[in-house]
Formats: C-alpha cells, sequence, structure tokens
C-alpha cells in the first residue's frame, strides 16, 4: 500500500509543479498499478480534469471495460464528491486516500438544483420513457 501511496505523491508533486492543486492518484488490478494521474484542472482549464477521473479513464481504456470492479484507487486526497460518483459509477472496488478534505471545501452551495418535471409533465414523461427503453433493451447483464 506504501508503494501506491507514494506514487500518488509524485503524481501530486506533477500537479504542484505545474501549479495546479497537488493530488495524484492510482490504480491497481491485480497488485499492478495500471494507472496513474494527477489534477489537470488548472491548466486545462477543464473542471472534470481531477487526477481520480482521469486514472479512471486510463484504466478503463487499458482494461477495455468501465467497470473497474476488481480495482482499487489510492489517491492523497478524499475524492469530491463529482470524483465519488464517477468512482462509484466505475464501480472501483475500494478507495485508499491520505487526506480529508477541509471542511470548508465540502462542497460548492452557491449553485441551486431544480427539478422542472412537474411542470414541464409531457417533457418528464419522453424523458422517462426514454430510459426506461434504454435500460430494458441494454440492461440484461
Amino acid at each position: 500500500m506504501n508503494e501506491y501511496f507514494n506514487i500518488a505523491l509524485k503524481e501530486a508533486d506533477k500537479a504542484l509543479r505545474s501549479f495546479d492543486v497537488p493530488v495524484g492518484a492510482v490504480i491497481v488490478f491485480n497488485n499492478k498499478i495500471i494507472s496513474r494521474a494527477h489534477n489537470k484542472r488548472i491548466r486545462t482549464h477543464d473542471v472534470t480534469n481531477h487526477a481520480e477521473i482521469i486514472a479512471i479513464k486510463k484504466a478503463a481504456k487499458k482494461m477495455r471495460d468501465w467497470r473497474l470492479s476488481d480495482c482499487d484507487l489510492y489517491v492523497t486526497l478524499e475524492p469530491c464528491d463529482m470524483c465519488k460518483e464517477i468512482i462509484l459509477q466505475s464501480r472501483i472496488r475500494s478507495v485508499y486516500y491520505l487526506a480529508n478534505k477541509p471542511s470548508y471545501k465540502k462542497g460548492y452551495k452557491k449553485t441551486e438544483f431544480v427539478n422542472v418535471g412537474t411542470d414541464m409533465s409531457f417533457q418528464q414523461q419522453e424523458s422517462s420513457d426514454k430510459l426506461s427503453t434504454f435500460f430494458k433493451m441494454n440492461c440484461k447483464r
């Protein structure tokens, strides 16, 4: 485990040298590192370029599957809510992190989310129908 965190910390150093938030991530499959990444959000002007997400994309490409259920993620900072959702969706088995997020960084609270479905019942039904059809046709596993 220490070796994986050492590599994640080296990735975090790369982010720091690029003037980005120093977070590094490593994904392991069968005791072998299959991907590693560091934050590139500031450098690329892309809010989704967190270390965890970049590492997941690389691992999925290497595994040729978006399901990473036999993989473990080692990251230097507790994943944010966006990354947590991506981690759950990718089915990663375990997540190990070194540092907790600061309490003031628990989430950006100025964005309002409004469900307009009740005011737009026809479109809400159409959206629901499309989703249901998709999952009925594609989720036989």
